[in-house]
């Protein structure tokens, strides 16, 4: 009676673990996020073990149904397409059910994308902060972002081919242009790529280069800049390329204010002095 948590490769099959082996081969039954993906994956490694489907569609009675099997004595591994299981990924929702149930859940370490990410994107280590996918509600979003414009700690996040662009637009309009980026892209694979430059220089490559593949990216956190240019200037600068992205001056002297810290009224008489520019 027992669920373990099992991570497996996210690219390079050699990363999974021989406990993993062991324990996939023992239990009596896997789950798996995608079955036809990972029968690939116990193909190779020649584990026959029972194999059901359990992912983010999966509702309550499902769940009630493998707690039920638990309880009655069978262990099973919960696994994801690749990495580790529950997070950004299916499984909160059957761990919850299994701690409530006093049903022991043992988590096997291995392959992830967050930590090779960050340790391969020389940015500090010792703080940092994981914000899976970006949320798809606009203004959640927005408000995910904004946080970011304070945040101290580097930031690991995920995005999808697809999304990149849009998500890099939107870092560029929220945030400073030279913030450091680090992206990562099929890691371990035949593919992988890192970039390290600024937050402007990445959008630009990617708008001339089409995203491939997952990426993992870390943002660093504020303690990673140099000293800004505070002046009225450069301020009023900065003013113009906010108003630029779409926000109206007021929204743009907010934004401004709480990044820099700055009293709101000299941001706000900046804005007022850009006229029509």
């Amino acid at each position: 009676m027992t669920l373990y948590l099992v991570a497996t490769p996210i690219g390079n099959l050699e990363d999974i673990t021989l406990r993993a082996l062991r324990l996939l081969k023992e239990v009596d039954l896997i789950l798996a996020e995608d079955t036809r993906h990972s029968r690939k994956l116990l193909s190779h490694f020649v584990i026959t073990t029972p194999l059901e489907s359990y992912h983010q569609h999966s509702g309550p009675k499902r769940v009630q149904a493998l707690v039920e099997q638990l309880i009655q004595g069978k262990t099973m591994a919960l696994i994801s397409d690749a990495g580790t299981p529950a997070v950004s990924d299916p499984g909160v929702e059957l761990v919850q059910a299994c701690i409530a149930q006093n049903i022991p859940v043992v988590a096997l370490p291995g392959a992830n994308a967050v930590l090779p990410a960050l340790i391969i994107s020389g940015l500090p280590t010792d703080r940092f902060v994981f914000e899976g996918f970006l949320n798809d509600n606009q203004t959640k979003r927005k408000e995910q972002i904004t946080a970011w414009k304070t945040e101290p700690r580097t930031i690991v996040f995920y995005e999808a081919p697809h999304r990149l662009r849009k998500t890099l637009g939107e870092l560029l309009t929220m945030l400073d242009p030279q913030r450091p980026l680090v992206w990562t892209r099929e890691l371990t694979k035949i593919h992988e790529q890192v970039g390290r430059s600024s937050l402007q220089e990445v959008q630009h490559f990617f708008q001339e280069h089409e995203p491939k593949g997952e990426f993992t990216l870390v943002l660093a956190g504020i303690r990673e800049h140099q000293p800004r240019d505070l002046s009225d200037e450069a301020l009023s600068q900065e003013l113009k390329r906010l108003v630029q992205s779409g926000q109206s001056p007021s929204e743009a002297a907010r934004s401004l204010a709480e990044e820099t810290g700055l009293p709101r009224r000299r941001i706000y008489r900046l804005s007022l002095e850009l006229g029509d520019f």
